[in-house]
């Protein structure tokens, strides 16, 4: 770029960040205690040190009874001995630490509710997913263990039933993330599943100085990497395990959050998997059932210096409003949080110049999101923060193991810290891991919920408030999967912007989000053009559509 360009560039970018400062700000209130949410999670924390201790555990939002509320679903671990006998999993016998399943009451409280729908699970948790595999009308539950994953089915009635036997969906190992999405267009909903490293407490290796309370969690590369899983959809109530035959078992990783685009614009949803000091991947689908893996080609894989890094949460989401959506992955202190940007299918890693790098350099982050919080149509960056090590500042006093929340404001594609101007709940100290972010009180503001590692889990709201008009799309497949996920939304706003966005509840930290999307349309009172391109290749428009309402749209015939 000339130097005369970057100088009109760089006034425009001042005069953003001028009038962003000038406009008020949405605030976010703790309103955990007035919600009635009650979790509190347990890692099970032992002296030995167990790796899975410090990665649990994720949260899912998502409406299980149909009555236009979100629902909450928080993952547990499980009671550890100290130490293990050995074997692949928990005991199952002893003292277990339940998933909990809370109903919205639409009143800004919840109620719990797992014995009731029977989904308190087994083994020791670690993510979820939700979305509707048999197309009946109910959002379904898949939840990632170490120790067998379960499928629960919505039977419609307030209740789920465990089929993870009959679907064949049990997988194994260390499980982490998980998505629903429909690759081959079929109208059914296939699973990918990202696997963490080979791992089991009989690998009682010690880490950190031999000293006490010096003990700590052992890097990953002491293990080695697993193979993700992929199950195709039988349309039948059964899955197909396919992770060999789409290409999936070439490319092991050692896998935490995922997250699903079509990044090349080909009309295949693709699969962005973040890696734990390992090379991130992403894996392109070539049609046809099959994927290669190609982070590395694409300029995905690595860091600005060629180095890997502890991806853990991720997403996948165009912020800068130009039609091609980016990647956004989080690491460990010293390492700096990564963007990439998307250039036409191949990406270009731009934390310096977004202004990601520098906030985020001694920080580290977990569940994340691109939420446009505050409306402006400009999707800004949610990350919730805190170190995998419990007793870090023994060894690296400037960096801390509990840490506040991050939130930075997208001004036209560089990132303003605006956490300080964010409520309450920004200057509180966390062990956060995942976090589902969606609108609970369908005010149009988009509000966070985060599951703590061994501590109580926070409901955080959006107080909104600043005149900033919004759309909320839930998109109904017919010919498509009923969810509508992987449909492509494009809107115009009054004045011309144009917003992008997939249909999609993947992506965070081991979590699944809101499936409905948000818009944010600033000072616009109507959406000149929201148009849908389906799975099944249809394109539906809509015109002059106005502000401020929850619209559901079906797929047309």
């Amino acid at each position: 770029m000339a130097s005369g360009s970057r100088v009109i560039a760089a006034s425009r970018w001042l005069a953003g960040a001028l009038l962003a400062a000038a406009a008020p700000l949405p605030v976010f209130v703790d309103a955990t205690a007035k919600s009635g949410v009650r979790f509190k999670n347990e890692a099970s924390l032992t002296a030995r040190k167990y790796l899975i201790e410090s990665m649990v555990g994720g949260v899912a939002m998502f409406d299980y009874d149909g009555d236009g509320r979100q629902d909450l679903y928080f993952v547990n671990g499980a009671a550890l001995h100290d130490p293990m006998r050995p074997g692949p999993a928990p005991d199952k016998s002893g003292l277990r630490y339940w998933n909990r399943l809370y109903r919205n009451n639409g009143e800004g409280t919840f109620i719990d509710v797992t014995e009731a729908a029977g989904v308190r699970g087994h083994s020791f948790g670690m993510g979820v997913a939700a979305g509707d595999y048999d197309n009946d009308g109910d959002a379904d539950l898949y939840v990632t263990n170490y120790g067998g994953n379960i499928l629960y089915r919505n039977n419609g009635d307030g209740s789920f039933t465990d089929v993870t036997g009959k679907a064949g969906v049990a997988g194994g190992g260390w499980s982490a993330g998980a998505a629903f999405f429909d690759y081959d267009a079929d109208a059914h909903l296939d699973l990918v599943v990202s696997r963490y490293v080979e791992w089991d407490f009989a690998l009682d290796i010690w880490c950190g100085q031999r000293k006490p309370g010096h003990r700590a969690y052992c890097h990953p590369d002491q293990f080695q990497p697993a193979a993700h899983l992929l199950y195709h959809n039988n349309g039948d109530g059964t899955f197909s395990d396919v992770s060999k035959a789409s290409g999936f078992t070439a490319s092991p990783g050692k896998g935490l959050g995922v997250a699903i685009e079509d990044f090349d614009q080909d009309g295949h949803v693709d699969v962005l998997i973040a890696n734990d000091s390992f090379p991130q991947q992403l894996f392109r689908n070539l049609g046809g059932g099959k994927f290669q893996e190609v982070a590395l080609e694409r300029g995905a894989a690595y860091d600005i210096d060629g180095k890997t890094f502890a991806g853990m949460g991720a997403d996948f989401s165009d912020y800068d409003n130009d039609g091609w959506p980016d990647i956004f992955i989080n690491a460990l202190a010293n390492q700096r949080y990564a963007i990439y940007h998307n250039a036409k299918g191949n990406f270009d890693y731009v934390s310096t110049e977004t202004g990601v790098g520098a906030l985020s350099m001694v920080h580290s982050g977990w569940g994340t999101k691109f939420v446009d919080y505050d409306n402006d149509g400009w999707k800004d960056l949610f990350v919730a923060q805190g170190h995998v090590m419990d007793n870090i500042e023994l060894t690296q006093p400037h960096v801390k193991y509990l840490e506040p929340l991050l939130l930075a404001r997208n001004v036209k594609g560089r990132f303003e810290n605006v956490s300080d101007r964010s409520g309450d709940p920004f200057h509180v100290r966390l062990a956060a891991r995942g976090v589902a972010f969606g609108d609970i009180d369908n005010d149009g503001f988009q509000d966070v919920v985060i599951n703590c590692n061994n501590r109580p889990a926070l409901v955080l709201r959006n107080n909104g408030g600043n005149g900033n008009h919004w759309l909320l799309l839930e998109a109904i497949g017919s010919k498509s999967n009923r969810d509508g996920i992987g449909a492509k939304v494009r809107v115009v706003t009054a004045s011309g912007l144009s917003l992008y966005a997939m249909v999609s509840p993947a992506g965070s930290y081991l979590s699944s989000n809101d499936k409905r999307v948000h818009f944010g349309l600033g000072q616009d009172p109507f959406a000149r053009l929201v148009e849908i391109t389906w799975p099944s290749g249809r394109v539906q428009k809509l015109e002059n559509v106005k502000a401020d309402q929850a619209l559901k749209v079906k797929e047309t015939p």
